[in-house]
């Protein structure tokens, strides 16, 4: 060849490299790598998605092109780790995209942060805010992390008091990085609930029968747990479907089961085939929400289904899911980024980062705008019910504002009010979440081995039978319980009694500390005790009071006067002497019967008096003031006299039991002993509370009688049930002083996170409702009251507060005519003597003559003063005798012709006192 032919072709060369240099600036492409795993439906939707977006980008780019590595992790996380190296040694990728799970994005995350090459996660965030932190380079293409998956589900948990759950995840060689569980345990323990069991499925890639090992993990939950509450926390859509399919099998998708799922499985609800529903109808999902109603959501669609049909015709449904989304708007936030960057080939992996964290534009799920390194739109869980071939939508959930029906304006949303289809067709009633397991132990039951009422609870020993009898009205009525939980709840309650011999506060305390499953006897609900223990309904109500003997009634022969008080007897005898005196002082001056020596006077008039009180009075009353006296007098004799027989009557018929000491203040002030249960928190009670300091204990109800009798205690304080049934043993010989000091009542005792207590509340108010516990209590208790006796104090004497009423009309009324008596009397007196000494000329004379000379014969009435007129001839009544004694007349007895005030001409005669 010439040397003109080479130079030509020397120059065609040079030429084409400078031609294809140039053309490969024009065309810039990018190298992203993606770690899925390809055997898994969430992988499957993130290749169909990602393929679209890069097509769809490069189209739209021409001189920028996306180039797409694949790598499979098979749900490995140290094969996710070996691919992320080769991507970024072989392929030199700019950035990493993808991962499924938590372990596998730490991996990838810590490798990236070596290389400096960004990692977009789509994927919860189980660390956070620590994962910002230990890795820089990580990206999360969302705002929810497992601590809102965690919080939205113990939400659920919470909302219907659900005590213990069983946990279902898929099993991985890395648990140990897996913090989802001891995010659910953590959770659990702040509302009072905790994780019982945990099925732990292993993974659908185990070389061993995976169908086999689910079966014997929930065969131990049907058989030896009670909790029915499952959570399927992260499983894959394989092991997952097959946990339901053995559930439904054994039973445990019944009435009473609950079964939540979380975003990792309910995500996938909108791609399972229409035959695994059947397995798990009415189960509750909670999965990450996004809107599909926008028109660019629906033209993916379309497309990725076309995509996904033609690449995996074998699956069942082709919807696309949240993991499609993510995985969409991740590659079109990479190119976006590599959009700000320009033409330069040498892409710095921090510069890219710091562009991707600076996003803000629409994607497939809403505003792309970073905060944090996570998404800063505001995500929201979507609470749905599996029910028929689909599910339901019934609410959202916030970490915000909780449980709300709709997203805008959010409402509170309260869960018990809606119509959720719950396992085994359950509608009307919620699930209690437990049953009693099928080989269920015994339950060990602590009983109080002494009490001071036998009759309450009572353990002997049979020598014949080399056994322990439990007897008593505890018993009785456990057994009963236990009877009502079989019949109307469904289940046996298999059990135990083991003897206590302490107090009854180390008694509850063993049921905290789990050596006790519960405990039976009688046993009295207090604060501090619930703080620690959960109690039942009470069956009987509780208080404390004190019972003292009653006096023995030494004083019958004065029992007449107990009926009024002492200030009543006084009263009563101050009226009737008063009334006695009124009556003899008016019938005094014109009754003969009422006249006579004073001793006859004063014995006349006595037994006028007392005979007027049984109505046999027989002296008759002439002047009409005196009957208005005695005829109000009658009227008080009659109510007091109906009074006093009343409550005399009373008094002789019923016994009445006076205490011995009359209140808790004198036992204070003379520090006198009482008694009290010693095992019973009675006795702190008694110091701390009611300020007692000599407290004597008294184990037996037998020894208490002796006791009062030799003087060792002065009051006993008991249970409002021991005190029942001891009046009703020693009758009319003790008594109740003073008030009742109530608490919460007699109830059996269950650890804070069993369920039973519920069924066992639940079994005591139908007792009680049937009259069954009466019954019981009538047949141990017989706590009836004596009939002969009285319960109370001795019944209230009549004070003068009841009868001042009466007395003061009676006074009155005698007050007032006796001063009407005495004005008359003086009146008429007046008007003899002026008329003695003017005579006839008194009419004639003026009214302001008249009162000139009434004023002067007051002011001159002593006799030895007034002079009577020279010319008053004497009447024949006078004789030459000694001048007769005057005698003082009643008004009621001066003629009517001689009234003041009327003209007369007649002298009036003065009658000389009858001579005996």
């Amino acid at each position: 060849m010439s040397s003109c032919a080479t130079s030509k072709l020397a120059l065609i060369f040079f030429l084409s490299l400078i031609l294809s240099n140039y053309s490969l600036a024009l065309n810039q492409t990018t190298n992203i790598g993606v770690i899925i795993n390809e055997a898994s439906r969430a992988g499957k939707e993130q290749k169909t998605a990602i393929e679209i977006a890069v097509r769809k980008l490069n189209s739209q780019h021409g001189n920028h092109h996306l180039a797409v590595h694949f790598k499979n992790s098979k749900g490995d996380p140290l094969e996710a780790a070996s691919s992320a190296s080769d991507l970024i040694d072989k392929e030199n990728v700019q950035v990493i995209v993808g991962m499924d799970t938590w372990e596998e994005t730490s991996m990838v995350a810590k490798i990236g942060q070596h290389a400096k090459v960004p990692v977009i996660s789509l994927t919860a965030d189980a660390l956070r805010p620590l994962s910002r932190l230990r890795w820089p380079f990580l990206v999360q293409m969302t705002n929810l992390g497992m601590h809102d998956e965690v919080r939205c589900i113990v939400s659920v948990v919470q909302s219907y008091n659900w005590k213990r759950v069983i946990v279902v995840y898929e099993d991985n060689v890395y648990g140990g990085e897996y913090r989802a569980v001891s995010l659910l345990s953590e959770a659990l323990r702040k509302i009072g609930s905790f994780i019982e069991h945990s099925v732990v499925v292993p993974h659908f890639t185990s070389p061993f029968d995976p169908k086999e090992t689910i079966r014997e993990n929930l065969v131990d939950v049907v058989t030896t747990k009670q909790s029915r509450v499952f959570i399927v926390l992260r499983s894959s859509l394989q092991a997952a479907t097959r946990v339901f399919e053995e559930a439904d099998k054994l039973g445990l998708m019944g009435r009473d089961s609950v079964w939540i799922l979380g975003d990792g499985f309910s995500s996938f609800l909108d791609s399972l085939d229409p035959s695994v529903f059947q397995h798990m109808q009415g189960a509750l999902g909670v999965k990450t929400y996004y809107s599909d109603k926008s028109t660019r959501f629906l033209d993916f669609k379309s497309e990725f289904k076309t995509v996904f049909r033609s690449n995996y015709p074998e699956e069942e449904k082709f919807e696309p899911g949240i993991n499609a989304i993510r995985a969409y708007d991740s590659i079109e936030t990479i190119s976006v980024a590599l959009g700000h960057l320009g033409s330069s080939n040498d892409t710095n992996g921090t510069e890219l980062l710091d562009i991707i964290l600076s996003s803000n534009f629409n994607g497939l799920i809403g505003r792309i705008d970073f905060r944090d390194e996570n998404l800063s739109q505001s995500e929201d869980f979507q609470l749905v019910n599996i029910v028929g071939k689909s599910y339901k939508e019934l609410g959202f959930w916030s970490l915000e504002s909780g449980f709300s029906n709709s997203l805008e304006p959010r409402g509170h949303l309260s869960l018990k009010q809606l119509p959720i289809n719950w396992p085994g067709d359950l509608i009307n009633r919620i699930p209690k979440g437990w049953v009693m397991p099928s080989n269920a132990k015994k339950m060990t039951i602590g009983v109080p081995d002494s009490t001071s009422f036998d009759r309450f609870v009572k353990v002997e020993w049979i020598e014949s039978s080399n056994k322990t009898k439990y007897t008593g009205f505890c018993i009785r009525l456990f057994e009963s319980v236990v009877a009502v939980l079989e019949e109307k709840y469904g289940y046996t309650l298999p059990y135990e009694f083991v003897n206590h011999s302490g107090s009854y506060d180390d008694m509850v305390d063993k049921v905290y500390y789990k050596n006790y499953d519960a405990v039976v006897g009688d046993v009295t609900i207090l604060a501090n005790r619930s703080q620690y223990v959960e109690f039942t309904q009470p069956y009987m109500e509780s208080g404390l009071s004190m019972v003292v003997p009653v006096k023995s009634d030494t004083q019958q022969a004065w029992k007449f006067m107990k009926p009024f008080t002492v200030e009543m007897w006084l009263a009563t005898f101050g009226i009737l002497l008063y009334t006695m005196f009124v009556v003899w002082f008016m019938e005094h001056q014109v009754n003969r019967e009422f006249r006579g020596p004073w001793k006859d006077q004063l014995g006349t008039a006595l037994w006028f008096t007392f005979s007027s009180l049984f109505f046999s009075h027989r002296e008759k009353i002439k002047s009409n003031h005196s009957k208005v006296v005695v005829m109000i007098w009658l009227f008080v004799v009659f109510i007091i006299t109906s009074s006093y027989t009343a409550s005399l009557t009373s008094m002789l018929t019923v016994r009445m039991l006076e205490p011995t000491v009359r209140d808790i203040e004198w036992l204070r002030k003379t520090n006198a002993p009482v008694g009290c249960d010693p095992d019973s928190f009675v006795g702190k009670y008694l110091r701390d509370v009611l300020k007692l300091q000599n407290i004597k204990n008294v184990s037996r109800q037998e020894e208490y009688p002796d006791h009062f009798k030799n003087g060792s205690i002065r009051a006993a304080f008991l249970e409002l049930p021991y005190q029942k049934y001891f009046l009703k043993e020693y009758c009319n010989e003790y008594t109740v002083v003073g008030p009742s000091y109530k608490f919460g009542g007699l109830g059996f005792v269950f650890p804070k996170d069993s369920p039973i207590s519920d069924d066992v509340s639940g079994a005591i108010l139908s007792l009680l409702e049937d009259g069954k516990i009466h019954e019981i209590e009538k047949e141990w208790l017989d706590t009836q009251d004596c009939t002969s006796s009285n319960p109370g104090l001795e019944t209230e004497r009549l004070t003068l507060a009841s009868f001042w009423g009466i007395f003061l009309i009676s006074g009155l009324a005698s007050t007032i005519s006796l001063l009407i008596f005495l004005y008359r009397l003086l009146h008429n007196k007046i008007e003899r003597r002026i008329i003695s000494f003017n005579g006839s000329h008194w009419n004639n004379e003026s009214r302001w003559r008249k009162a000139v000379r009434i004023v002067q014969i007051v002011l001159s009435l002593n006799h030895n003063r007034v002079q009577p007129r020279e010319n008053l001839e004497p009447t024949n009544e006078w004789d030459q005798r000694t001048p007769p004694i005057w005698e003082l007349v009643s008004p009621t007895e001066v003629p009517e012709h001689l009234e003041v005030g009327r003209p007369t001409q007649l002298e009036i005669p003065m009658r000389k006192m009858d001579q005996n």
